[in-house]
């Protein structure tokens, strides 16, 4: 029987960050992570998919936060309850997180074609996640949709502001400033008139 091994996801995703922040995404191997994490291969396999998943495994757990947030909320306009379940995963991620941590992983996301392209395809399923509980609260599909698209949209200028700030404001208060800043831009929209 094998040896169980402490907190082996934690150590993996602190190995990878190091390794990424040294040699690069793409000039660090799945064994060089497991190595320098005291763990094998198979470990690492038994944990991620594949190198790009020990930066961005947090995002189911983000994403049922935020799932869990819209299902539980009482009643309001669909943007306001999207918003709401955004800020909750926000102050959950920020605590599992921290700002460190997130700032480095953000950049090595931005210093790599192939991780720029996983972060959008996990915005993309955030988004339909929080459509579809949009929907069973009884919100019509096109509207769950804009409004979920503007939420997780408000959460990516949030969390690109924090990671790029010296960490004096929070995500949560970041995320503040970009729900005033999308208030501000939506009082100036008027409907066209068809003619």
């Amino acid at each position: 029987m094998g040896r169980w091994v402490s907190d082996a996801p934690g150590r993996l995703r602190a190995a990878a960050l190091e390794l990424f922040s040294e040699c690069g995404y793409e000039g660090t191997t799945v064994a060089d992570v497991a190595a320098r994490a005291g763990l094998s291969e198979r470990t690492f396999f038994r944990h991620f998919a594949d190198k790009r998943e020990v930066l961005f495994d947090g995002s189911r757990a983000l994403e049922r936060e935020i799932v869990a947030a819209i299902a539980t909320a009482g009643p309001g306009p669909s943007l306001g309850v999207a918003l709401g379940g955004i800020a909750a995963g926000a102050r959950v991620l920020e605590v599992a997180v921290g700002h460190e941590r997130a700032r480095r992983r953000a950049r090595l996301v931005a210093s790599s074609d192939e991780l720029r392209e996983r972060e959008q395809m996990k915005m993309a399923e955030l988004s339909d996640a929080v459509t579809r509980a949009l929907a069973a609260r009884g919100c019509a599909s096109g509207e769950a949709g804009i409004a979920a698209g503007v939420a997780v949209v408000t959460f990516q200028a949030a969390f690109a502001a924090w990671t790029g700030g010296d960490g004096e404001a929070g995500l949560a208060e970041e995320l503040s400033r970009a729900v005033g800043a999308l208030a501000t831009l939506a009082a100036g929209v008027r409907p066209r008139e068809e003619s």
